[in-house]
């Protein structure tokens, strides 16, 4: 909720980098392999323990990668670079600068430097730094409980063993169950609610004591059946924001801000309203959950291996397979799963845009 600052500096001593010696480095200038420099071994340091012994003029000091630099020494020389010329002498080879295999006291934080910023999930490499600064609790944010409804008479649990005609198992709130919770949130599953304007009003309405975000699957397309609307506009006020989406697939989407709770109304086909959940609904979750700083999705360039068509004024959402750096277009109904499932990535063709051209590089996010 807020940054986490260093305690104090880190590492909070100068420690050797390498397997070596802690040396003055003005003591190793000009030598060389046909040159090369002698400097008495004046001791050793042990790994956790304070240096017994400090470096002086022509001296030095035995080192352990990790160990506390001893006093008066500026760099540490690798024991690659050096070889014993008789018992309690080395021979130097190889010059160093002062800094060079060391670590300064403060080089990873300074104290009050900022380890792990407000906004953004907490990485493993995050936990790390927080560990190595004595930091083991931290204030965060909840995950945001949404609430997930689907709705419409033709749609069974997926645990139904037989359809009868017209039924279909309810495949989009176990989805989206998955893209809430990579997203930072914790889903939770309202049911399914039949085609009763009623019904659908009374369970959002409870869900919304209990919710950070709600959404409905299906029950958003504009016509004679379509009661999420209505059920909706009733909830509280601000109400409604939109119903309906310059974009493809996902057009019939309702937006809506209802007593403080984000309403989410997604069409009733499964990839319509999860390539619609992923561009609106993730980033909202992650938002609602504190999340300012997303992690970035991951994106890579491709050309794409046949022309686009599109209509200006429209976002299209296309999905893609990868080969051989082509990006080849997956078409099929907005109602077939299948054209997610086989897709490695989607390429989104901007509103301004009439169509691309084959061979035009594109950005492909891809599915994790």
């Amino acid at each position: 909720m807020t940054p986490v600052t260093a305690p104090h500096p880190l590492p909070g001593f100068p420690r050797s980098t390498v397997d070596g010696y802690a040396v003055r480095a003005a003591d190793t200038y000009g030598v060389s392999d046909g040159l090369p420099g002698y400097l008495e071994v004046a001791g050793a340091v042990r790994m956790g323990a304070e240096p017994g012994v400090a470096v002086g003029p022509g001296t030095a000091v035995s080192m352990p990668t990790g160990g506390v630099l001893p006093p008066g020494a500026d760099a540490v020389i690798m024991v690659e670079y050096t070889q014993e010329a008789m018992p309690g002498t080395i021979e130097v080879t190889r010059p160093v600068a002062p800094g060079d295999g060391i670590v300064r006291a403060d080089e990873d934080a300074a104290a009050g430097a900022e380890l792990v910023p407000a906004g953004r999930p907490l990485r493993a490499q995050d936990l790390g730094m927080l560990a190595a600064a004595g930091i083991t609790a931290v204030t965060v944010h909840a995950r945001p409980r949404v609430t997930v409804f689907s709705t419409g008479d033709e749609v069974v649990p997926p645990d139904t063993p037989r359809l009868r005609p017209g039924q279909v198992r309810d495949a989009t709130a176990s989805a989206l169950a998955a893209l809430i919770t990579e997203a930072g949130g914790d889903p939770a599953q309202g049911g399914i609610i039949r085609d009763d304007a009623g019904a659908l009003e009374a369970a959002l309405r409870a869900a919304l004591h209990t919710s950070d975000v709600i959404v409905i699957s299906a029950g958003s397309s504009v016509g004679a059946r379509d009661e999420t609307a209505t059920a909706v506009s009733r909830l509280g006020a601000p109400g409604i924001w939109c119903h309906g989406l310059a974009i493809r697939p996902g057009k019939p989407t309702l937006l809506a801000d209802c007593a403080g709770v984000p309403v989410i109304g997604l069409p009733g086909n499964p990839r319509s309203a999860l390539v619609v959940f992923r561009l609106i609904g993730m980033p909202l979750v992650r938002q609602v959950g504190g999340c300012t700083r997303p992690p970035a999705e991951p994106v890579v360039r491709a050309r794409l291996e046949r022309d686009l068509a599109s209509a200006t004024g429209r976002l299209d959402v296309v999905q893609v397979r990868l080969h051989d750096g082509l990006a080849a277009p997956v078409f099929g109904l907005s109602a077939l799963l299948s054209i997610l499932t086989a897709a490695d990535g989607y390429v989104i063709v901007p509103e301004e845009a009439t169509g691309l051209d084959r061979g035009t590089e594109v950005d492909v996010t891809l599915y994790r």
